[in-house]
Parts: structure tokens; C-alpha cells; sequence
């Protein structure tokens, strides 16, 4: 029985679990936010409007018996309907405003700390947070909900060889888009969705020089399209990626690669679960790019002024590999060589932006909370290093291979034993199980017996 439960990260994970453990009369949460932002991740906190959500409003209600709750919300306030892609300043407000109901209802049952976890300690009678500013505490349950971790550096660049002028580490950084001219160029690492929103910064603060986007393949992520017939798949598909890439392209000449892809959705996690590792492997090698850029689209008014960009000749999207930067006077001279090509070529940037996208290779995370339970076994990477491994009620597995019932981990960096871990649907999904564990809530209804 939990009686008190320490939720470390305060974005959409962890205060969901937070509101959804007080929604089932669980025990005593206390929600731990080092930014002092509750209610808000990174990505809900974008402050521009042309930063959309790249999910209908009527797909991303926080409450999962309430499947419509937040595209009532938008409603309600004037922000348009469940069809439309609201801003995502007004998603974490939305997140904010549940969070800050629910603890006004729940008085003495939520506590939110504003403090940074530095060491954490495992025993039998429970686990001890210690913390940088305040006494250290004893909880009954961890639930780490940490999010994605910060991108790593690409390869071949030192981030403490350049200023922070020169190379943007962090592409959130508010100060991005700061002292730059009309004749510089902007480097960005990445074709993804941090790219765009980056380029749709760089827009925003009145940037008119050049923008270079880079990737390996030079994918750039698809427009979401007005809703058309779903697809009607259902048989679990075949979990040879080989096999299930010839299936779905024969799906999508027949109905469009929208509704191809989209009708995995059901089976996806399954797929997932009972693909080996090698199996697994082979999908990140060779098709996750092309996975991504498919599944996760890009709201049609956000491809429409990405598309301008490209058409005004602004942003390039360009395939190839950077392998070696060098300040030079105008910025950092950076050597790239084009995808198929042999020989090398240099571009020469203002600024570079790293927008390779989260990680979660847990060996190279300096995050104390993370490396304290791993040095302790009792938490591990998974076989791929997506994140952390854990098992199918999100308990942290440890390195002798068993999962521990007082660590629990939430969201994207459980995506190494769900994968799709990393959109609201999902998310709600674990958060709701979970929630209802620790409260056992899990037994009402038969669940369990």
C-alpha cells in the first residue's frame, strides 16, 4: 500500500499522474519541479503563436474518460473545435489551469516542490529524495517523469569549443534569435519537428537571412490533411519490419499513406512489444526516419509557412552529413558531405542549432536522479537505448532484470518498451494505469483479479 508518492518533472506526465492520482482518491502526491513551472513541459511552453499543436484539439484531452475534455475547453473559450490545431501556449494553459483546480480540491494531498533531486537512495522502508535546497524525504513511491532528455551534441562538434553566440545547444533558448542579421545564415541540425519550430522562431522574431536545414536524409515532416475515410484494418499486422513495410505500401496505394499508417495506431504498441530486439534494432536503423515523419504530421497552417519559407527561397532543406566545425570569422565553418556524393563541402554559419531532437541514451545523461539509480541497479537503459527499461505496468527495471514496485517511469523516456510513448493519446493512456496502481484503484472492476 502507497501511502506517498514523489513525482519528479512537472510537464505533462508527471502533473497528469498528479491529478489523475487525487482524481482516484490515491495517496499523498508530491509533484517536484526544478523550473518552478508546474503544469508545463518544454514543448508546452513555446512562445510564440505560430507554434501550433500537431494534434486536433479533439484528439488531445488530458483525461482519458473524457475523451473531449479539452476541445470543450477550447470551445468554451472562443479557441476554435475539436477539428481545429490550437496553439500550444493554450494547451499549457489548459494543463496549468487542470493542474492548479486539482490542487486547489485536493488541499493537503498535493504537494508541489520547487527544488532539483541530487541524490536519491532505495531501501526497504521506502526511497529517500535528497534535495538541493531543501531537507531530504522519504516516500513510499518514485515515479520518474523526467521527459526527454536534452539533445547530444552532434557528431564531430565540441559544444565547449564554441560560444553560445555561435552554437545553440538548447533550441529553446529564448536569446535563439537574438543578434542576428539579414545576411547571416542559420545552420539547423535537424529536418524534424524542433526544426520547424526553430524555423518558425527565427520567422517569428523577424530573421530575413538564410536558414539551412541538415539531415541525414533530408526528411522533413508531412502536413496532416482534412480528416478522410479511416482505414477498416482488423487483423494485427505481420512484426517483420520488412514484411509490414511492403504491407503498408500496398495499404496506402489503396487508401493513401495517411490512412495506412494511421490504422497501425491500435496495433502499434503490440507490434512493439512483440518484436525482438534485433527486430527492433533493424526498425530504428532503417525506417524510423521515415516512421516519424509520416506518424508525426505537422498542423496544415505550420507545412503552409514552412512551405512559404522553402518557396521564398529562406529555408533549405538539404540531405547530408556535417562531420567537422571550426570557428572561422563569419561564425563556424562547417564540413558536410551531400548524401550519395564523395567529396565534402563547406558551409560557413552565423549560428548553429542543435535540432537533433530529444534523446535518451541514459549513458551519456548527466541528470543526478538518473545516474543515482542506475549506479544503484536498480534501473537499467533498454536493449536499444531509447530510455529507460521498464516492464509492461511501467516499473523500473534494474539491472539484476526485475522490476522494483516502488519505481515507477512515465512518457517519452519509456518509449524503448512502448514506443509510441511520446503523443498526449498515449501518454494519457499509461498515466491513467498507472495512477489507478498506486491509488489500487487497479482491483476496482476486476481489474487485476
Amino acid at each position: 500500500m502507497y501511502k506517498s508518492v514523489a513525482i519528479v518533472g512537472a510537464g505533462f506526465s508527471g502533473s497528469l499522474l498528479a491529478i489523475n492520482i487525487l482524481r482516484h482518491a490515491g495517496p499523498h502526491a508530491t509533484l517536484i519541479e526544478r523550473r518552478g513551472v508546474f503544469g508545463r513541459g518544454t514543448a508546452y511552453t513555446a512562445p510564440h503563436p505560430s507554434h501550433l499543436l500537431n494534434v486536433r484539439a479533439g484528439n488531445m484531452s488530458a483525461l482519458s474518460d473524457r475523451p473531449q475534455h479539452f476541445a470543450e475547453w477550447c470551445t468554451a473559450r472562443g479557441l476554435g473545435g475539436g477539428g481545429d490545431f490550437a496553439q500550444r501556449k493554450m494547451y499549457g494553459e489548459y494543463l496549468g489551469e487542470l493542474l492548479e483546480r486539482s490542487s486547489a480540491r485536493a488541499g493537503e494531498r498535493l504537494a508541489l516542490v520547487n527544488d532539483d533531486v541530487r541524490g536519491v537512495e532505495v531501501g526497504d522502508q521506502g526511497v529517500t529524495l535528497h534535495f538541493a535546497a531543501g531537507p531530504a524525504q522519504m516516500f513510499d513511491a518514485l515515479v520518474v517523469a523526467v521527459g526527454n532528455l536534452p539533445p547530444h551534441a552532434p557528431p564531430g562538434l565540441d559544444p565547449d569549443a564554441f560560444p553560445p553566440d555561435l552554437y545553440a545547444h538548447d533550441p529553446w533558448d529564448p536569446g535563439l534569435t537574438e543578434g542576428l542579421s539579414d545576411d547571416d545564415t542559420v545552420l539547423l541540425i535537424g529536418t524534424g519537428l524542433t526544426m520547424v519550430d526553430v524555423a518558425l522562431s527565427l520567422d517569428a522574431a523577424g530573421f530575413g537571412g538564410r536558414i539551412v536545414a541538415m539531415s541525414r536524409r533530408g526528411l522533413l515532416p508531412r502536413s496532416h490533411v482534412p480528416p478522410g475515410p479511416a482505414g477498416d484494418r482488423n487483423e494485427k499486422p505481420t512484426s517483420r519490419a520488412s514484411a509490414l513495410l511492403r504491407e503498408v505500401r500496398a495499404r496506402a496505394r489503396a487508401i493513401g499513406w495517411r490512412a495506412a499508417v494511421d490504422e497501425l495506431r491500435p496495433f502499434t504498441q503490440g507490434l512493439w512489444l512483440s518484436a525482438s530486439v534485433d527486430e527492433r534494432a533493424r526498425f530504428l536503423r532503417h525506417l524510423r526516419p521515415w516512421w516519424d515523419v509520416h506518424r508525426h504530421r505537422l498542423a496544415p497552417a505550420v507545412a503552409a509557412k514552412i512551405d512559404a519559407l522553402r518557396e521564398f527561397g529562406q529555408l533549405s532543406i538539404v540531405a547530408g552529413k556535417p562531420f567537422d566545425y571550426r570557428q572561422s570569422e563569419a561564425g563556424i565553418a562547417v564540413q558536410w558531405r551531400p548524401r550519395g556524393a564523395d567529396d565534402s563541402e563547406t558551409l560557413v554559419a552565423r549560428r548553429v542549432v542543435n535540432c537533433t531532437g530529444p534523446q535518451g541514451d541514459l549513458a551519456r545523461s548527466t541528470e543526478p536522479l538518473l545516474r543515482g539509480l542506475i549506479e544503484q541497479g536498480h534501473a537499467r537503459a533498454d536493449a536499444n537505448r531509447l530510455g529507460l527499461d521498464v516492464d509492461s505496468q511501467s516499473r523500473l527495471i534494474g539491472a539484476d532484470g526485475a522490476p522494483h514496485p516502488r519505481l515507477f517511469g512515465l512518457g517519452p523516456m519509456t518509449r524503448g518498451a512502448f514506443w509510441e510513448i511520446v503523443a498526449v493519446p498515449d501518454i494519457r493512456t499509461q498515466v491513467w494505469t498507472v495512477a489507478r496502481r498506486l491509488a489500487q484503484a487497479h482491483w476496482v472492476g476486476g481489474e487485476g483479479l
